[in-house]
């Protein structure tokens, strides 16, 4: 593959010699989508939480901005939709409501907000349509359907107005037009339940398909509209909602016939590994693709991977052999081939690859010490994706036919960029306490001084994230590695590490045993990554800090509970610290004991469990509207540490949320993690 770069200028800066406004300046990209026609592409860029729609076109691909939003107001964009000509884009702008029915205003806009869906196109300005989300447009582009409180809702895509298309019990989901837009199909959410449902917009009458006690999900329509493929999760009870999950009830495909409903099983997974589903980043878990084949994913040896499978049924034939997990996945325009993201041949990487569904024979599209996610393939061959390096962050590029890679918006990138400033993390892997081997990336000071430095242990959220030997491909984690970079400017050795439930490195080291809530076997890896610091001659012992984000919050606020001794301080991000404030058990109301058994469990793998032997200062900081983890949380530990006198600092955001939504909040949590670890690390 030939590189072609284009950058605007970026200057050569001295170590320390960057803020945190400008490691996290560079705009941040997603999102990104092909026009049914393979010719077009957008995204969605945001430039320091000012978020617009970008497309960019055949033949040259010249990059535009076709919305003008101005301000860090919090209000995401997402769900893009093309018309089916490419003559334009609908998307949603602003979050989803909470459990209370209230939208995110991380601004506190006593005016209030909503959630719209918005047409945008180059050549008129942008215009809201109606409240809600996940649109779709028909295939002839004359209607619009969409999702407003769990109910379908749909409009003329000129000239109309919004109407509730259906009326039915539960919540819609996964809205997929017929191929002649003649039928609307999606899923109906019922609980402990789902159907794939049709609607017959000439009839205006409602079918279900195949109905069941299962979960049915991802539907997909044939080429010709007759059938429906879908994936079916069956039923079944658990003793906890978090926990490892190695096996289960296996899940299965079905096709059924739209116009009588029945279904058929085209595919089982067999009893063992790959029993339980696992989902890859794709709009949808199967793709109808050429030759009546399925692609879907399945973790069969242990590792995600992507098979197929005749519709007519029969065995599943492997495309992706390897010791590596599968991410983003995309079929192509005449459905011959895939493009995916993957790990293969560098674990803490992310490369592009093609695959032929009738051969399974993966071509590399993108090597090098690069990370690429999101392809797009394009009609005349080409792939749109995001890419990044260890000092370039995301942007969007495409790659040409004879393999060369040129950005489709370089000039985005600020010219006080610091990336001349910035260090390649190196990658390492030490053992846990009990011998489990774990990778981590590590980022040594700029400075180059001689001596003991101080030194940060990061832990992901998720956990089911993996961090990378560079920018990340979700904005939590470029916030989170920008950060990283600036504490290693600052004279800090930084550890980031990849502790065991996470993704990356197949499916029982993410179904790690007692991980979380059922005995926090993570903390085998927080022991680990303390000792590994403690042993380098680069790192002073006594000065050794942690911090860490939802998830990641949970392990530092484990490590400063349980290892004091370690750990001479922390920050601590809207993490988990009871995890029955979390977790709800689902063990019969008739087993007492083994519910009882269960949350004591959860308890004692809590760092509210070990608040007696916690000592080091903590920075507590997190929104009190996170819709993902309980604000409660930093409620509860706040007064836990006051009764034992444990130095303790925060910092509330009003109205913000789990993933901080206003970009000067990012900035501002940085800042006081900053002058807080400088406090206690620094001398």
């Amino acid at each position: 593959m030939k590189l072609v770069c284009v950058f605007v200028a970026l200057p050569l800066l001295a170590a320390q010699s960057f803020s945190i406004g400008q490691v996290l300046s560079a705009p941040f990209p997603d999102a990104l989508t092909a026009s049914p026609k393979g010719d077009a592409v957008a995204w969605v860029q945001n430039a320091s939480g000012v978020r617009n729609v970008w497309i960019a076109r055949a033949p040259d691909y010249r990059a535009a901005q076709v919305t003008k939003f101005t301000a860090d107001d919090g209000q995401e964009i997402g769900d893009l939709s093309w018309k089916p000509d490419g003559a334009a884009v609908v998307f949603t702008r602003g979050g989803g409501p909470n459990r209370r029915g209230e939208l995110p205003n991380p601004r506190s806009d006593p005016a209030g907000v909503r959630q719209q869906i918005w047409l945008a196109s180059a050549s008129r300005d942008p215009v809201p349509l109606a409240d809600g989300a996940s649109p779709a447009i028909s295939p002839d582009g004359v209607a619009i359907a969409w999702i407003r409180n769990g109910q379908v809702w749909s409009m003329p895509l000129v000239a109309g107005k919004p109407a509730q298309l259906i009326h039915a019990r539960g919540s819609a989901a996964d809205l997929r037009w017929s191929p002649d837009g003649s039928r609307l199909a999606f899923t109906s959410n019922r609980g402990d339940h789902a159907f794939i449902a049709v609607y017959d917009l000439k009839e205006k009458s409602l079918r279900f398909l195949d109905p069941s006690v299962d979960t049915d999900q991802w539907p997909v329509w044939s080429p010709d509209g007759a059938e429906i493929a879908f994936i079916r999760l069956p039923a079944a009870s658990t003793d906890f909602e978090y926990g490892p999950k190695r096996t289960g009830t296996p899940w299965s495909i079905r096709i059924a016939n739209v116009e009588t409903g029945e279904g058929r099983e085209v595919w089982h997974a067999p009893e063992g590994r790959g029993s339980v589903f696992w989902r890859m980043s794709a709009g949808n878990q199967l793709l109808w693709m050429a030759g009546s084949r399925l692609v879907f994913p399945w973790e069969r040896d242990g590792w995600l991977h992507l098979y197929a499978v005749p519709v007519q049924g029969g065995a599943a034939r492997l495309l992706t052999p390897g010791e590596f997990e599968i991410e983003d996945v995309a079929g192509s325009p005449d459905r011959a081939t895939v493009v995916f993201s993957s790990n293969q041949g560098d674990a803490d990487r992310r490369h592009l690859w093609r695959v032929a569904v009738d051969r399974g024979i993966p071509e590399r599209l993108t090597p090098g010490a690069g990370i690429e996610w999101a392809p797009a393939a394009l009609t005349d061959g080409r792939v749109a994706f995001l890419h990044a390096d260890a000092k370039l962050p995301a942007r969007a590029a495409l790659r040409e036919t004879d393999g060369t890679v040129r950005d489709l918006a370089p000039s985005t990138i600020p010219a006080s960029f610091p990336s001349a400033a910035l260090v390649e993390p190196q990658p390492v892997i030490f053992s846990g306490k009990d011998g489990l081997k774990i990778h981590g990336q590590l980022f040594l000071p700029t400075n180059g001084s001689a001596g003991k430095h101080p030194a940060v242990v990061f832990f992901h959220g998720g956990s089911r994230r993996q961090m990378l030997l560079g920018w990340h491909y979700m904005l939590y984690y470029n916030q989170a590695y920008g950060f990283n970079q600036y504490l290693a400017s600052r004279g800090y050795v930084v550890l980031s590490v990849n502790y065991r439930s996470g993704t990356g490195y197949g499916s029982d080291f993410r179904e790690a045993p007692g991980f979380g809530a059922t005995g926090a076997s993570e903390f085998n890896d927080v022991l680990g990554a303390g000792s590994y610091l403690r042993s380098r001659a680069d790192v002073d012992p006594a000065r050794i800090g942690v911090w860490g984000g939802s998830y990641g919050g949970y392990l530092t606020a484990l490590s400063l509970a349980r290892a004091s001794d370690v750990f001479a301080a922390g920050v601590d991000l809207h993490g988990v610290h009871d995890w029955n404030l979390e977790v709800t058990s689902v063990a019969p109301a008739r087993d007492r004991e083994k519910r009882q058994a269960a949350e004591r469990l959860a308890f004692e793998s809590s760092p509210m469990a070990s608040i007696k032997t916690w000592r080091s200062p903590v920075l507590l900081i997190q929104g009190d509207d996170d819709r993902t983890v309980a604000f409660a949380q930093t409620v509860q530990l706040a007064e836990a540490l006051r009764k034992q006198g444990v130095p303790f600092e925060q910092l509330i955001f009003p109205d913000e949320v789990h993933d901080f939504l206003v970009h000067a909040d990012w900035v501002s949590a940085f800042h006081a993690a900053d002058n807080f670890l400088a406090r206690y690390l620094k001398p």
